[in-house]
């Protein structure tokens, strides 16, 4: 049931407070702050856990459970919010046909050095874990920082908006409203995100399959991570180039159908003779690896459907209707804890509905047939040029 609840605080965090922020956001003149802010925030809660971890012994501490779950959804807040930053930043600056070579730089190269000090580290830590996660939450939160300072470098024109104009919480979520009412691409958008995100809510009953049942060995988590960054940087050299010759759309359908393979998968292994699922069980971290990149898609795809100034609108629309069936991952988690093929059902019905999701993906509009008609894209600045 624990396992059920953090998919719904994690999305909780990613979809809600956006909603809230996004006219605040849009009425900033240089969003890059915003960005900066919100990503060396995202420190504060892995601060907090290192330094429970290595003063206290979180192991040890019998409030350990509500502590985490609070820091947990802490730290969700702010990833949602930016990501908001994020792809209103990111839409701002950067054209649309150039979007796929960014997802393609920043996870490529993201992804090289992190698996390298994860095969380097985590095995040392994980032997000793009382003292090994406080120090993997240490390096988390270090790289947050750093990575909002970097923020701050970014060249960014200042936009000219009047910032009170958008500071009334009712007005907002009225402009979401009447968007998602007026906008039937964006309704069926909402519908292929909110059956993607089904595959998002069993992602923490992988590690509990591999840990519990199959009974796998702590150190398989080092392989999972390995595995899953790996994938992340190798997808991320064909999907990059796809989005941005083909269209996000296209490349947005393939990466919604790949994310059905690992409930898939995971059904599958687990019946497997003795000893065969355990040994293929790593795989599933290969189209796992999908997932991210499927998010960061969707946000390429949402600013190409909108003008500039819509952004933070259409992102946060999107964001709420993704949380949708994350309201179901108690339930997920407990017919997996009272049912013994509990497992095996949750992830079938996942994979059905995720496929259907990359099917509702051939319904979508392509915003790249407008600008043949002479109708304007939403553009990004594309300072560098």
């Amino acid at each position: 049931m624990l396992r059920g609840l953090l998919p719904v605080m994690s999305r909780f965090g990613q979809s809600v407070p956006p909603a809230f922020v996004a006219g605040w956001l849009r009425g900033r003149p240089m969003k890059k702050r915003a960005l900066a802010g919100f990503t060396m925030a995202m420190s504060l809660p892995f601060a907090a856990l290192a330094a429970t971890c290595l003063a206290v012994g979180v192991c040890r501490w019998r409030g350990v459970v509500w502590w985490f779950l609070a820091l947990y959804g802490l730290f969700f807040v702010f990833n949602g919010l930016y990501h908001l930053a994020f792809g209103t930043v990111q839409g701002k600056l950067i054209r649309p046909w150039r979007r796929g070579r960014l997802l393609l730089i920043s996870t490529f190269y993201g992804a090289l050095p992190a698996m390298l000090m994860a095969w380097w580290l985590l095995p040392g830590w994980l032997d000793q874990p009382e003292v090994g996660f406080g120090w993997i939450f240490a390096v988390a939160a270090s790289c947050f920082v750093l990575s909002g300072l970097i923020a701050f470098l970014l060249f960014e024109p200042r936009d000219e908006t009047d910032s009170n104009s958008y500071h009334d919480e009712r007005t907002n979520v009225a402009e979401m409203v009447s968007v998602f009412r007026h906008d039937r691409n964006l309704r069926r958008l909402t519908a292929v995100a909110m059956l993607f995100g089904c595959g998002l809510i069993v992602v923490p009953h992988y590690q509990a399959l591999a840990l519990g049942p199959m009974e796998l060995p702590i150190a398989t988590l080092m392989l999972f991570a390995i595995t899953q960054n790996a994938s992340v940087g190798v997808f991320s050299l064909v999907l990059g180039p796809m989005a941005d010759h083909w269209g996000n759309r296209a490349a947005l359908g393939l990466v919604v159908l790949g994310s059905a393979m690992p409930p898939a998968m995971a059904a599958l292994f687990s019946q497997l003779p003795a000893g065969v699922g355990e040994g293929l069980y790593w795989m599933i971290y290969i189209p796992l690896g999908i997932a991210p990149l499927a998010l960061r898609i969707l946000v390429n795809y949402t600013l190409e459907i909108c003008l500039p100034q819509q952004h933070p609108r259409y992102l946060a629309t999107v964001n709420l209707c993704l949380a949708v069936p994350f309201a179901f991952a108690p339930l997920a988690g407990l017919l997996i804890d009272v049912q013994a093929a509990g497992f095996r059902l949750v992830f079938i019905a996942t994979a059905v509905l995720v496929a259907l999701g990359a099917l509702m993906t051939l319904t979508l509009e392509e915003p790249r047939s407008r600008w043949s008609e002479g109708e304007l894209p939403a553009l990004g600045a594309d300072v560098d040029e």
